[in-house]
């Protein structure tokens, strides 16, 4: 079994090569940067790891964890635009150094090219590989539209924010996990389990995610610290925060969701402080992690060869950027 970190540089190699034609420059130049700032690449190989979990990596596993990679890249330069994110992995967005509309088409052409990496693989598997790729991207898809709609709510109750990670952020960590396990040939419950552990990890991963983006390094984090913030997004910390403060406090937060001081993240971390929202965060995190674990735990797989998946998803919790 390999380890997450031997993986990762294996499908490095392989993802390495240019995957867009030279002309025009205006169009592949900035899709090939994008990929260039790099990035955990989890999803890919955390498909390679299910695919592992039942045998031998097949040629087939990477050609599907390529595509997820650009499929997740295209989600990126979209979600930026959308965000008006300037920094992405410490560097400019795409809409940034280029323009928007050169964004939209670069993010597009990478999930058109993702699709000439899923029909590669043997004819066996394409109908379900491709019911599963679809239905994550119509899913991912809607995540993000329920992610716009909570920034113009006043109030997102917390049932309706786990729904929106789910869709947005999990689905696609539980479908590659799963298209990994259908490459290797494993049974539906497998399957299934495999699933429910990436959804519950994702989730966790979200919450991690939202609590760096507002006490991360920022030289660490790669992203605008208070990013989130700034742009009104209800998170987790944003939900407990007008759920568990003082009268005051909501009136204060509900304020500068409208009027946007200069000083609105320092005056925001203050108050998710004062309400203990980054110990409340660690706690959900460690509800959801725990979780996924009991999923993968009651997978019938030799106990062994789930260390990798394991060791992985405690890192991914745990990081600090």
């Amino acid at each position: 079994m390999h380890s997450f970190e031997s993986l990762s540089d294996k499908f490095n190699e392989y993802f390495s090569t240019r995957h867009f034609p030279v002309k025009p420059a205006s169009l592949y130049d900035p899709a090939d940067y994008f990929l260039r700032l790099g990035g955990k690449r989890v999803r890919p190989v955390i498909s390679l790891m299910a695919n592992e979990l039942f045998g031998e990596i097949s040629e087939d596993a990477y050609a599907v964890a390529t595509a997820i990679e650009l499929f997740h890249n295209f989600t990126l330069i979209h979600d930026d635009i959308m965000d008006k994110a300037p920094l992405r992995r410490g560097m400019q967005t795409v809409h940034e150094k280029y323009n928007e509309s050169t964004a939209l088409l670069a993010g597009d052409v990478m999930l058109v090219v993702a699709y000439d990496y899923l029909n590669k693989i043997d004819r066996h598997y394409l109908p379900r590989i491709i019911q599963l790729f679809n239905k994550t991207a119509k899913e991912v898809c809607e995540g993000q539209q329920l992610d716009m709609d909570f920034e113009q709510r006043q109030s997102v109750a917390y049932d309706d924010y786990i729904e929106m990670i789910a869709l947005k952020t999990s689905v696609l960590i539980a479908a590659s996990l799963q298209m990994g396990a259908v490459l290797g040939g494993a049974g539906v419950g497998n399957q299934e389990r495999l699933y429910a552990f990436g959804k519950n990890l994702g989730i966790a991963f979200q919450v991690q995610d939202d609590y760096l983006d507002a006490f991360g390094d920022p030289s660490k984090f790669g992203k605008q610290v208070g990013g989130d913030i700034l742009a009104n997004k209800k998170t987790f910390l944003m939900i407990h925060a007008l759920e568990a403060g003082s009268s005051s406090q909501v009136r204060e937060l509900t304020d500068m969701m409208h009027s946007n001081p200069p000083d609105k993240v320092k005056r925001v971390l203050s108050i998710f402080h004062d309400c203990g929202v980054d110990k409340w965060a660690v706690d959900l995190k460690e509800k959801y992690i725990n979780t996924a674990f009991q999923h993968l735990e009651d997978a019938p797989i030799v106990s062994v060869r789930k260390q990798p998946l394991q060791k992985l998803a405690q890192f991914l919790v745990q990081r600090d950027y």
